[in-house]
């Protein structure tokens, strides 16, 4: 994948060549999806109201974030929902026509993607609860397939340091399919005392910007991979470059960043914006509301089963870069100065990571100058109507 030539931004979501296919042809349009968001954060802002009668106080500059922030009793909380999406299918068809049971990876992926958002505004998480919803509880009587997804899940709330708190096993006939189970969950945490959220109000033409890199395709992209394995002869079972085939590899389980977002924050390192990397892949890091413009010299190195995904999709760079992570899991913005302390703090944690652009003054973008891609503001508009 190259293209030299800065590309114009295009509306309308993903683009693919002639023999390709698109994210929305996946079954994931998200200037639909946006737009619903973004009415339901308006409608969910009249709310903030009713908070100071039971002692507490909303931030709304936290809508359109990945969490939630708000005031209590001299603390500042977080709360977060996040689902894994249709990666389970994944899991369910390479342990049928593989015999590999990855159960356990799913489940810690989700807890991966609840976590890692709330981290975004500065949270460490405290409780995690979760959601299994099924078609019908025979889902559980696979014993092996139950006690892994179980222990997948504890397993994420471990390295997260939080509790699992408890949840929802709903079984759902007529919504979920019998064989299917959706993964979801919602989590808690607190700003460490003496901090404030991190919202973006202190990020500034100046900072660095830091890439954490990912593992793989972590909780977003299943949709497109589905379709993907669909065309391909072997399906899952198609074996990559690596020796590892195409199921296996998309079910790689996530990064989990708490334990570098407290490592910085507990250093007094002062972190003026984090982007959690999953829908809408590096369009994500404009995600503040913010009128700046974000330049990229340096990307993360591209994981394998990402490129496949891309080739076989015939994806462009554009399609690509603003569908899946493409490597980069989360980015870290600081003062100027500052990105090579936290690099070195993230590969003493065990994540790859660079310092890879900086913010600038200018309209709200990112550019992606290894690529020659430039992605304009209002591609990505996740603040309320």
């Amino acid at each position: 994948m190259s293209g030299k030539a800065e590309q114009s931004p295009a509306r309308g979501g993903e683009q693919a060549g002639d023999d390709g296919v698109s994210y929305r042809a996946a079954g994931v349009d998200y200037a639909g999806l946006d737009a619903a968001k973004r009415e339901a954060m308006a409608a969910a802002l009249a709310t903030s109201a009713a908070l100071p009668a039971r002692g507490a106080r909303a931030l709304d500059d936290s809508r359109g974030e990945p969490a939630f922030a708000f005031q209590l009793g001299g603390r500042t909380l977080a709360l977060v929902v996040e689902g894994l999406g249709t990666k389970s299918i994944i899991a369910r068809r390479v342990l049928e026509e593989q015999g590999v049971n990855r159960f356990a990876d799913v489940a810690y992926d989700t807890v991966a993607a609840i976590v890692n958002d709330l981290c975004c505004v500065g949270a460490l998480p405290l409780v995690v609860n979760a959601y299994f919803a099924t078609g019908t509880a025979e889902w559980y009587r696979d014993p092996a397939r139950a006690q892994t997804l179980l222990e997948g899940w504890q397993r994420g709330c471990l390295d997260a340091g939080c509790a699992w708190g408890g949840g929802e096993s709903p079984s759902l006939a007529g919504i979920v399919y019998a064989d299917e189970i959706e993964l979801a969950g919602a989590a808690i945490g607190a700003v460490p005392d003496g901090q404030a959220a991190i919202l973006g109000a202190d990020l500034q033409a100046g900072d660095e910007i830091v890439l954490v890199a990912s593992s793989g395709l972590h909780a977003n992209g299943a949709s497109l991979a589905r379709l993907v394995a669909s065309r391909l002869p072997a399906g899952y079972a198609t074996p990559l470059a690596s020796g590892s085939t195409f199921g296996e590899a998309l079910l790689e389980p996530s990064l989990m960043y708490v334990a570098l977002v407290e490592r910085l924050l507990a250093a007094g390192t002062a972190l003026t914006y984090i982007s959690h990397v999953t829908g809408h892949g590096l369009l994500k890091l404009m995600r503040a509301r913010r009128e700046l413009t974000y330049r990229v010299r340096a990307l993360p190195a591209l994981p394998e089963v990402l490129a496949f995904i891309a080739a076989q999709a015939a994806l462009d760079d554009r399609a690509a870069y603003q569908t899946l992570n493409m490597g980069t899991g989360l980015a870290l913005y600081c003062a100027a100065g500052d990105g090579e302390a936290i690099v070195r703090a993230a590969q003493q944690s065990g994540f790859g990571a660079l310092l890879g652009g900086r913010v600038e003054e200018g309209p709200r973008r990112v550019v992606l100058e290894p690529l020659g891609i430039s992605f304009d503001g209002s591609e990505l508009e996740l603040e309320p109507s």
